[in-house]
């Protein structure tokens, strides 16, 4: 097998993503990788990462494989659920106080932190409109960040959340109210939700 049908095996089964460790455990060197972006045949879309020239880029999953220690949260985990009409200009990340992003992340990504046990709470799966899946907090989880962080997040965007998850059939009170005390939130989530609801 020659390494571009290697590379679409490997690029097929990973978003359209090929990176510098799986391409190495197929027998792909980085220096392979470089003469195929020299000769204009894979294009490095960051630092260990490519895909094939004529492909599209998945920014979301290209992100979500950067670190183990990011979830999508905030504005991109609420346009990621539908409760958003437009990309994030700047795309929000949530990672453990105790785990550091890369300097880079930090740069390009508003990085919110939470407490290492609080990391996981309500961490799912979510779609990105390229089809691929992401790591991303629930609805709920993304509900009790904007209400935690609704002074920097703005006005309009934390009030949109709130009235379209107050009318949102997918709701679960329930999961919020759970979330909402592990999170020391609850009295300020019934706030801001008794009058919607």
């Amino acid at each position: 097998m020659d390494y571009i049908q290697k590379l679409k095996n490997i690029a097929a089964q990973n978003g359209g993503i090929i990176d510098n460790k799986t391409a190495a455990a197929h027998g792909i060197s980085r220096a392979t990788l470089s003469k195929l972006c020299a000769e204009g045949k894979v294009q490095r879309i960051l630092r260990g990462q490519y895909i094939f020239a004529d492909d599209l880029q998945d920014e979301l999953l290209s992100i979500d494989k950067r670190s183990p220690y990011i979830i999508f949260s905030h504005e991109t985990a609420l346009f990621l659920h539908g409760m958003s009409d437009r990309t994030p200009f700047e795309h929000s990340i949530t990672a453990p106080s105790d785990k550091v992003p890369s300097k880079a992340i930090m740069e390009e990504f508003k990085v919110y932190y939470i407490k290492p046990e609080l990391f996981e709470l309500g961490k799912t799966m979510l779609t990105t409109p390229a089809g691929n899946q992401v790591t991303a907090y629930d609805l709920e989880r993304t509900i009790c960040d904007i209400v935690r962080s609704r002074n920097k997040i703005g006005t309009e965007t934390f009030l949109v959340a709130l009235k379209m998850y107050a009318a949102s059939s997918k709701k679960d009170l329930n999961k919020l109210n759970s979330y909402a005390k592990q999170m020391r939130l609850a009295n300020v989530v019934r706030k801001y939700l008794e009058v919607l609801l």
